[in-house]
């Protein structure tokens, strides 16, 4: 078996200095994780990585990849020493994606970013052998990390890029080189950095830059930046393709019938009407197929052959999956939608939730992040949505509490000052026949919530 890295590979790619012949099989960046045969790379986060070589090569690691001699007893001729171990896995993923025979899809956007890319993985692999970002692996080290590992004879790969601040997904599109790049949206979320939504458009459109002269920009039809996305792409000599519900969108959103549990949607694709049955539910998935459809016709792959294949995709945890809960005296279901959190997606989450034939409808809802001088009124903007869809609501953090008080009393459920403290009353609170769903920022800790309800007996 072709190895993934050989030493040549290693001391090429980045410069580095290494004595050992070894065979490389898998890259890791958290020793915890490490499999035989993986590189692992101390990169400096909380903590520095250089504290757990000696860890990680115990627990099979083939070598590290360092910039200063880490403590501890360590076997020299396994350590590759590059001048700066961030830059280090930048250039091997830089090589990974040099010597890549994949077809390429890069994704972005404010909403849906995750789940469009688990979408193409789901749908290209109806086509052939598929790689894509583990995750959200989607920033400065989850971009290359996904191209290090990068195997050799993949057909297609899919590459996730995200960003907290201006001029950060330029270098990741330059990284990947997509053929096909797609924005899902364009959002508020991180308004609060960037200080307009005209800055977020900028920053996404910013994908164009990487995609490969001739290739394919899948932009949103439904955004109000879609002209200026439009000159930018064919400026830089790609083709256009648009999603949504626009009229004109290539890939057209015609209909969608929810269930509690998928729906069922109508997608025009230029000529062609596609019915796709989703086993996730929410019309924010179908919109996303839309971009997908839109992706496997730039690619010049069968449309319904994608179409069937999306219909094994399920959403993962904390992207809108559904559990089966034990409470007392029977049952319960949960919406686990904790990972991240803004408006539009807390909006397609209450949706998701007034879709369950539920005894009642729960809200736990934490703190949506990086919003800056618009998040009191981003808050606040929930609480019509949320009188609507639910019958309580349990809110965490300062921000949230503008939705809350928006809220007739008998919709208040309580509001706690962080997650871990609702978590408890949320717990106890819950009857059997009830759906919850669960809300927030990644800084808001909704996960601790998720863990305390799941913590018992699992149903399903």
């Amino acid at each position: 078996m072709t190895p993934l890295w050989s030493s040549a590979e290693l001391r090429a790619a980045t410069s580095g200095a290494l004595s050992a012949d070894v065979a490389v099989s898998g890259v890791s960046i958290d020793s915890r994780s490490v499999t035989v045969g993986d590189i692992f790379i101390a990169l400096r986060d909380q903590r520095d990585g250089h504290e757990f070589v000696v860890d990680a090569l115990a627990r099979g690691a083939a070598l590290a990849m360092v910039d200063h001699t880490p403590s501890g007893a360590v076997d020299a001729a396994k350590l590759l020493s590059v001048a700066d171990t961030l830059a280090g896995l930048t250039a091997l993923g830089a090589a990974g994606r040099a010597r890549a025979v994949a077809r390429v899809v890069g994704v972005t956007g404010s909403v849906g970013k995750t789940t469009t890319k688990e979408m193409l993985r789901v749908a290209l692999s109806a086509f052939g052998i598929t790689h894509a970002s583990a995750a959200s692996h989607n920033n400065h080290w989850g971009v290359p990390l996904t191209l290090a590992r990068l195997p050799r004879d993949v057909t297609f790969a899919v590459i996730e890029m995200g960003m907290n601040n201006r001029g950060e997904i330029a270098p990741l599109t330059r990284l990947a080189r997509p053929d096909v790049g797609i924005i899902t949206s364009i959002g508020t979320a991180h308004i609060g950095n960037l200080g307009s939504q005209a800055a977020i458009a900028a920053e996404k459109g910013d994908i164009i830059v990487g995609i490969a002269h001739g290739g394919t920009a899948i932009l949103p039809a439904d955004s109000t930046f879609l002209p200026e996305l439009i000159t930018r792409a064919r400026d830089a000599g790609l083709h256009v393709l648009t999603h949504g519900e626009a009229a004109g969108a290539d890939a057209r959103l015609l209909a969608y019938q929810p269930s509690p549990e998928g729906g069922v949607a109508t997608i025009a694709l230029g000529e062609n009407r596609l019915e796709l049955r989703l086993a996730t539910p929410g019309r924010h998935v179908a919109l996303n197929a839309c971009a997908v459809l839109a992706a496997v016709k730039a690619l010049g792959l069968a449309p319904d052959v994608a179409a069937r294949a999306l219909g094994d995709f399920t959403a993962g945890a904390g992207r809108g999956a559904l559990r089966r809960i034990s409470v007392p005296g029977g049952e319960a279901l949960l919406i686990d939608d904790s990972y991240n959190a803004s408006v539009a997606s807390v909006r397609a989450g209450l949706a998701v939730l007034a879709a369950q034939p539920a005894k009642r409808r729960v809200f736990a809802f934490g703190d949506m992040l990086e919003l800056g001088a618009e998040g009191p009124a981003q808050h606040a903007a929930l609480a019509a949505d949320a009188r609507k869809t639910c019958d309580l609501v349990f809110c965490c953090g300062p921000l949230s509490m503008h939705l809350f008080q928006a809220l007739p009393a008998q919709q208040r459920g309580g509001h706690f000052p962080d997650s871990t403290s609702l978590a408890t009353a949320l717990r106890d609170a819950l009857k059997p026949g009830d759906a919850v769903l669960v809300k927030g920022s990644l800084g808001s800790r909704m996960g601790v919530i998720i863990k305390e309800l799941t913590a018992g007996e699992q149903v399903s």
